[in-house]
């Protein structure tokens, strides 16, 4: 038992120290009510929020209307399971990485048990996937899966592969954050490329004008509020909002949910993701509210670099509309003004 114990604790750190990134002041706040277009409400995420990004946008695309994953594998990929996740889900050999197919027919059997939407709600939504040349944490061979599925699941999704680039294991800025050539905290580089920029103009179309510096307001609210029925989300006891002056003003704005990935929460890098990834100045053209929500790390389960739950620690309905996170958020997106369900 002793060995089996520290092989499952040793492979929880490697899951959690491969996939890589702040706050510490109290939460002081509710999140305000706005007025939100629900058909316009948008997730994004880097490696393990990429896994995140894609389960909500799969489990809610009823109300999802796209996505954009850095550095993330297929919807399902771990199948709940730890050894899984290691051993086909990170950089897995040729030939041993996640069956598309079998992916697929997973999500259509969850989709008429009702666990997650209709798959008919994926048509037409917007689909970036994107990965650094040089990422050496997860395979591109993942993300390339990931369009695979898009492409079984939702062929008239609007997708669109962008793999060309040689960021690094990183949420890539034009000039915000650490080198681009290594992937260290913050897991924010200065590639020479506009990410968020990306993101926003494939989720939203054409800005109606240019990004300037963000002009808005980035609030911290409480997240323990959004325990679904009372239960542990494993989720910091604060996230963050950001909210442009017109959307504040009353105008009617669209959300945007983006999740950070390992070591890249509030309590390990502080507000270094949610100040400099780069979505806060694009939210201003586009009119735009972001979430950033936050996880903490844990010892029980055991996920000591607060990664999003992708394999399962949380409970097996981990990626379905049950799963104790995939509820939290959905309860942040309800009392902002756009239900996810």
């Amino acid at each position: 038992m002793e060995n089996i114990v520290h092989t499952t604790t040793s492979s929880i750190l490697a899951l959690s120290l491969a996939l890589g990134t702040a706050s510490a002041h109290a939460a002081d706040a509710a999140l305000p009510r706005l007025k939100l277009d629900p058909a316009r409400t948008t997730v994004s995420g880097l490696s393990s929020g990429a896994y995140m990004a894609h389960q909500v946008h799969v489990a809610f695309s009823d109300h999802v209307a796209g996505t954009a994953l850095i550095a993330g594998g297929p919807y399902h990929c771990a199948d709940g399971k730890l050894e899984t996740a290691l051993a086909r889900c990170m950089t897995p050999a040729e030939g041993k990485g996640p069956q598309v197919k079998a992916l697929a027919q997973h999500a259509a059997e969850a989709a008429k048990a009702g666990r997650i939407a209709p798959l008919s709600g994926l048509a037409g939504d917007a689909v970036l996937v994107l990965h650094g040349k040089a990422d050496k944490t997860v395979g591109e061979s993942l993300s390339r899966d990931t369009a695979a599925l898009y492409r079984e699941l939702a062929p008239k999704a609007k997708l669109h592969e962008d793999l060309a680039r040689g960021f690094t294991h990183t949420f890539p800025t034009e000039s915000a954050g650490a080198s681009c050539e290594t992937a260290t905290a913050p897991y924010v580089g200065k590639c020479g490329f506009d990410a968020a920029g990306a993101i926003f103009a494939d989720l939203y179309g054409k800005p109606p004008h240019a990004a300037k510096d963000a002009g808005g307001e980035l609030r911290s609210f409480d997240q323990d509020a959004f325990r679904p029925a009372g239960a542990d989300a494993f989720l910091g006891a604060k996230g963050y909002l950001y909210v442009p002056k017109a959307c504040a003003d009353g105008k009617t704005c669209a959300l945007h949910v983006a999740f950070h990935g390992c070591q890249q929460n509030a309590d390990t890098i502080g507000e270094t993701f949610v100040k400099d990834a780069g979505y806060n100045r694009w939210a201003d053209a586009y009119g735009v509210v972001v979430l950033y929500p936050q996880t903490r790390a844990t010892m029980a389960p055991l996920n000591p670099k607060g990664c999003w739950d992708w394999w399962g620690y949380g409970g097996e309905a981990y990626d379905t509309r049950d799963g104790v996170q995939m509820r939290a958020v959905a309860a942040m997106a309800d009392a902002l003004g756009a239900p996810l369900k």
